[in-house]
């Protein structure tokens, strides 16, 4: 099940690609296809990364843990470096070259969910105390959360928290360690919410878009007006009006308001009710997991994905401030998509994991059969 929730994504994100940048791609490119191009090739190359993690035993990534958090923070210090490092827009979140880039803080979401697992895991028996599980954790959440703030890209900051966070939780951490802790992190995230004058402006205009509609307002009246425009069943695939340079980021940030304007509520609710599928599904493989280890990951991935997509679909509907995560498994973005198909792919390798040891368990809670 978890599979086909996934696959089913990808599928409706590579036709909404197709759509929402058909407009843009030929306005830069002179070709309609140049985005869902490279969506297919990245698609194609997660497919791989999802089988072979449905295949890897999960349980090999704990003592790759570090290593994995070392190699991540190097490429988090690459992407600054001239002539390696990528910039786009004012932002420094790409390492490659070309058309093959990648963002290294897409494997952070991945190398923290596994590297605070293990943590977890490794130091089960000193849970209680702050220095063994809590400090660690946070120091190196605070690092990787820096570079990723250089960049910047509050966005991913966010997520990689709530990942964090919530393995922190559900490995046993107790509140009264973990509440001053995210009092400081809302207090802090407030104050860089604040401190850049873009950030300020989003978060201004989330309160009031129609105040600045022309400007600091603009995306979001423009991802309003194409949820409105959709109507109950849409305006029909293709369709959209607002992919036509009026709304910013159509077929990235927001891919979930093309769907609303040309597939109506119904095709919205559809991507919501899948996402709100695979959190189920991914909650219940944390609890039958074999292990602890697995228990964890397991909540880490799950978080991650269904947390994103929480933050992307809030956003575009002006329930959430901007902060430009994109739609796991639909939006536009190699990395991306590249990322959290092997993460889910982890999640499936989990749930398989636990399905065959609960088996295993009825068959030999199976009286034998009497002799005659």
């Amino acid at each position: 099940m978890l599979t086909g929730v996934v696959l089913a994504l990808c599928v409706i994100g590579l036709v909404m690609v197709m759509s929402a940048s058909s407009v843009v791609s030929q306005a830069r490119y002179g070709n309609s296809w140049v985005y869902v191009q490279r969506q297919i090739m990245w698609t194609v190359l997660g497919l791989v990364a999802f089988y072979v993690a449905t295949r890897f035993d999960y349980r090999k990534l704990q003592p790759l843990s570090l290593p994995l958090m070392a190699i991540t923070a190097v490429l988090l210090v690459v992407v600054f470096v001239p002539g390696i490092g990528v910039s786009a827009s004012g932002s420094a979140r790409w390492v490659g070259v070309g058309p093959f880039t990648f963002q290294p803080s897409e494997l952070a979401k991945l190398a923290l969910a596994i590297f605070t697992a293990g943590l977890v895991v490794r130091r089960a028996d000193a849970i209680s105390d702050w220095r063994m599980v809590l400090r660690p954790a946070l120091i190196v959440l605070v690092l990787v959360g820096v570079l990723i703030m250089k960049q910047p890209d509050m966005g991913t900051t966010i997520v990689i928290s709530m990942i964090v966070g919530a393995v922190l939780f559900a490995g046993g951490v107790e509140m009264r360690q973990l509440l001053p802790v995210a009092g400081v992190a809302a207090v802090a995230g407030t104050i860089l919410a604040f401190a850049a004058p873009y950030r300020r402006a989003r978060l201004l205009a989330f309160l009031d878009p129609f105040a600045d509609a022309g400007n600091t307002g603009y995306q979001a009246v423009q991802s309003l007006i194409a949820l409105g425009s959709g109507g109950l069943f849409g305006v029909g695939l293709g369709a959209g009006r607002q992919k036509w340079l009026f709304l910013p980021n159509a077929h990235t940030d927001f891919i979930f308001s093309v769907i609303g304007e040309e597939l109506g509520l119904v095709g919205a609710l559809i991507v919501v009710a899948l996402l709100a599928t695979f959190g189920v599904l991914g909650y219940r493989a944390a609890v039958r997991a074999p292990d602890r280890f697995g228990y964890l990951l397991a909540v880490a991935i799950t978080t991650w994905i269904v947390g994103q997509g929480v933050i992307n679909i809030g956003a575009a509907v002006g329930l959430l401030p901007i902060t430009g995560v994109p739609l796991p498994f639909v939006s536009f973005g190699g990395s991306a998509l590249l990322f959290t198909m092997a993460a889910a792919g982890v999640l499936v390798n989990i749930s398989r994991e636990g399905a065959g040891d609960r088996s295993r368990s009825r068959r030999a809670a199976r009286p034998a059969p009497s002799a005659r």
